[in-house]
């Protein structure tokens, strides 16, 4: 198939063009999933590339706040806020990105500011909703393998005791965990495939018992850990089918006991039980409404509905499944 050249055509950096060529081995351009959801429309489709407001280059990470304000950050290191809608309300950019952009957002529900995972600066940044980087309450900063030192930080969540969970990609491969007063309190995982190590964990998130859920993408699985690290639950395996998955980036959690997986691979949307049963796939690979290319992140707002960044498409989507 001779490459795209239209409007929406960019160039792709060697890592990106690595990880679609591996996608290959996952599913064909035509890939989706058997067990449909009920709709192969969106409800709301917005966004395009460029660098103007409501515009994306590559948007790669995704957050929402008590208000349903959704916050994207993308390639140019800039994090612009939308309402549901899509409509622009402000933007900022992070303080550096010569040599990289974030990859995680996610909102502290301790005191609602936003945690930005600054990947290739070793770091967590703190921003009030506003914009306001908040200077004394950066995480790490100091790249290394010890404790509390980063590599390539991927995400961080909090926990309802105030505790922080950052996931690390790259040499590492690994959770840390911290005291609300950010000091080091253990860590788990390691470079591997075994059960509990790691290959990107992409994506963390907390459940209501406190248990720890991880995107770990390049192991195409899912794994759910305790506070103390401890594994409790695993599945997934590459490929194509439903039930099955490839580079799962993201997931969410809606409460009534069923996990959402946004597949950078697959060019989709899966819909699970809490134990990896499939229950709804959405999405395909192209770039009509419906269709999707590479996509990375998702939340879910207070009405269930599913926001999934459509990056390499540079717009976002918007469905229920």
């Amino acid at each position: 198939m001779p490459p795209d050249k239209g409007l929406n055509a960019v160039p792709i950096d060697r890592r990106q063009f690595t990880l679609l060529a591996a996608s290959a081995a996952c599913s064909s351009l035509a890939g989706g999933c058997s067990n449909a959801a009920p709709s192969d429309q969106p409800e709301k489709v917005w966004g395009s590339l460029g660098a103007g407001k409501g515009q994306f280059s590559k948007p790669r990470a995704i957050a929402i706040d008590h208000n349903d304000q959704l916050y994207i950050v993308d390639m140019t290191a800039r994090i612009q806020v939308f309402d549901t809608e899509g409509n622009y309300l402000r933007s900022w950019h992070t303080p550096e990105h010569a040599y990289g952009r974030p990859t995680g957002l996610s909102f502290d529900a301790i005191d609602g500011n936003l945690l930005v995972a600054d990947t290739h600066y070793n770091r967590i940044l703190n921003y009030t909703p506003d914009g306001k980087l908040l200077e004394d309450r950066t995480l790490g900063g100091t790249a290394g393998q010890a404790p509390g030192e980063f590599g390539l930080v991927a995400d961080v969540v909090r926990d309802a005791q105030h505790n922080f969970y950052v996931s690390e990609y790259g040499e590492f491969d690994r959770v840390q965990k911290f005291s609300p007063e950010r000091k080091f309190l253990l860590q788990w995982g390691g470079h591997g495939s075994d059960p509990g190590q790691f290959m990107r964990p992409q994506h963390l998130e907390i459940d209501a018992a406190g248990h720890v859920w991880v995107a770990d993408s390049c192991n195409h699985r899912i794994q759910v850990f305790g506070d103390d690290g401890k594994l409790l639950n695993m599945w997934g395996e590459q490929g194509s089918e439903p039930g099955k998955l490839c580079y799962p980036y993201c997931l969410a959690l809606d409460g009534k006991g069923h996990v959402i997986v946004c597949e950078f691979g697959n060019h989709r949307v899966q819909k699970f039980t809490l134990d990896g049963k499939s229950l709804a796939c959405w999405g395909c690979a192209g770039r009509k409404p419906g269709q999707l290319n590479a996509p990375w992140a998702l939340v879910l707002d207070s009405r269930g509905r599913t926001h999934l960044i459509d990056s390499m498409n540079h717009r976002v989507q918007r469905f229920t499944i």
